[in-house]
């Protein structure tokens, strides 16, 4: 592939081979050739409802064929594509859509409730195409009067594709700037390596990670880039796609391993033909080895971990097929090697680069590395020196090279795949009327690896019940970063600086899960 630009991608793939299925959603099967004419159509529709080449356009819904359809359309007419996670609640999109200076907006139809309560739509003047009809035209009325050439303007490598958001520690998210060099550097990271990487002619991939995250749309885009048809469904629902392994012939599929863990489980009741089967790939959270063994067991195919980040537009390093064993092994504790072409430091507080064996923040050197964040020059400094990405993880690399995490970033907690930043929810809780100090940490949980818990310290003489501060969060936050549980404490334990010491309240909860703490 000699792609210069995302779009370049889908242009060259219609011109090979124009009348290969690139999407099956639901009942609607879509071609190479057609995807190609729809995305011209929404790049030239862009420009006659006045978007301009930089201007900001946003994406809130779940996965469908549309999404591919803006996003190939965005990276045409050099549009930036900004994808918003829908489990968001109003007052956090509504930042996102200040932040980001979106023109316009397409929906979900059934998102239009929380959209009503987001004042930055009418306030700046956001325009919205709902994607079902109904609500308005809808998207497929929408796009059809543009025409279906290839819009005449010229894309550089290092313009912004998308700008997708990432939970942020003090509070508020940070717009990574992707470019359209990043999204194709990891392609040709992938192509250099070889091996379970290089995909045939004719294969079948599952989208079913959600596209605001980079793990559903870089999978996706992945598999167009490679010529494979895309089985794309709304969310990971594990009798969906082990029904449509079967029905489609899937080839390979990124998941967590909330979601492995329930095709798993589900599997040894049913009986399912998942020969088809090629590669499984997964990440994005830690996964137990109890469950990777049985999950090595019941699929008859490739296992890839990887491990990396929005910033790094995917994943940074892979845990080879050749280190999975049913059996386990060391080297299944650890996220890998990096792909070629990318580099991977462990550093001190003053980041010199430490030896090998020694516990220290994990820093990426990657072609794919982000531009930086949007209208955040300080926090882009912070992280972002001499091609270097800081992370804030912590981690070690072994004597051959195997980077192993021990800690991720500050406090995070990770939930069903989902990152939640404590600081975020106790800034949204904190103005509780009863609460005198919180703190929210990750507590273990069979279902989501960690889910969230609030420990928290009443004002004197309050009292409330826990179901009236979870309403009151849904007010204000996504339904993954709610409380499941709130304990109520007389003091928070703190150092001798009145530091709050949350690795201290999390020992409480996790020193009888057989697993580490954070």
């Amino acid at each position: 592939m000699k792609a210069k630009t995302v779009g370049d991608v889908i242009e060259q793939r219609a011109k090979l081979h124009p009348d290969r299925l690139a999407s099956v959603y639901h009942d609607r099967r879509t071609s190479y050739r057609a995807l190609d004419e729809y995305s011209n159509q929404v790049a030239n529709r862009f420009y006659d409802c006045g978007v301009s080449r930089g201007d900001r356009v946003g994406y809130l819904g779940k996965n469908t064929d549309a999404f591919f359809e803006i996003f190939f359309g965005a990276a045409k007419s050099g549009v930036v594509l900004s994808t918003l996670n829908w489990r968001l609640a109003a007052p956090e999109i509504d930042f996102i859509v200040r932040d980001s200076g979106l023109k316009l907006l397409f929906a979900g139809a059934e998102f239009a409730p929380v959209l009503r309560d987001c004042a930055s739509i009418d306030e700046c003047g956001v325009s919205v195409v709902f994607l079902e009809a109904g609500h308005g035209e809808g998207f497929a009325h929408w796009r059809a009067s543009g025409a279906r050439n290839s819009p005449a303007v010229s894309i550089d490598p290092d313009d912004v594709c998308v700008l997708m958001y990432t939970s942020g520690t003090t509070g508020h998210p940070k717009g990574v700037l992707i470019t359209h060099r990043n999204f194709l550097a990891q392609r040709h990271a992938e192509e250099m390596l070889g091996g379970w990487a290089l995909w045939a002619d004719g294969e079948v991939n599952l989208v079913s990670m959600p596209v605001f995250h980079i793990g559903g749309s870089g999978w996706g885009f992945l598999a167009y880039y490679n010529g494979a048809t895309n089985i794309i469904h709304e969310t990971p629902d594990a009798p969906r796609i082990l029904e449509d392994i079967a029905v489609h012939g899937i080839t390979r599929m990124f998941i967590v391993p909330t979601v492995l863990q329930q095709i798993v489980q589900l599997a040894r009741t049913a009986s399912i033909d998942l020969s088809s089967m090629r590669c499984v790939v997964y990440g994005a959270s830690p996964i137990s080895p109890d469950l990777l063994k049985t999950a090595l067991a019941y699929f008859d195919c490739e296992f890839v971990q990887q491990y990396g980040m929005t910033e790094a537009t995917g994943a940074a390093t892979f845990l080879p097929p050749g280190d999975h064993d049913v059996a386990g092994n060391a080297r299944m504790l650890s996220c890998g090697i990096p792909f070629p072409g990318i580099e991977i430091r462990i550093v001190d507080e003053n980041r010199r680069a430490l030896a090998a064996g020694a516990i220290g923040e994990i820093a990426i050197k990657s072609p794919a590395m982000m531009a930086g964040y949007w209208n955040r020059e300080l926090q882009t400094a912070e992280v972002l020196q001499d091609g270097w990405y800081f992370s804030g993880d912590v981690g070690f690399l072994d004597s051959d090279g195997y980077l192993f995490l021990v800690d991720r970033k500050s406090d995070m907690i990770i939930s069903g795949g989902e990152n939640v930043y404590p600081a975020e929810v106790e800034r949204a809780l904190a103005a509780y009327p009863h609460i005198k100090e919180i703190a929210v940490i990750g507590a273990p949980s069979e279902k989501w690896g960690e889910e969230v818990k609030a420990v928290i310290v009443c004002k004197p003489g309050a009292e409330f019940a826990t179901a009236d501060l979870v309403a009151y969060a849904r007010q204000h936050l996504a339904g993954y970063k709610i409380p499941k549980s709130v304990d109520f404490v007389e003091a928070l334990p703190r150092n001798a600086s009145g530091k709050i010491l949350k690795r201290e309240l999390k020992a409480r909860y996790w020193k009888n899960a057989g697993r580490r703490v954070n």
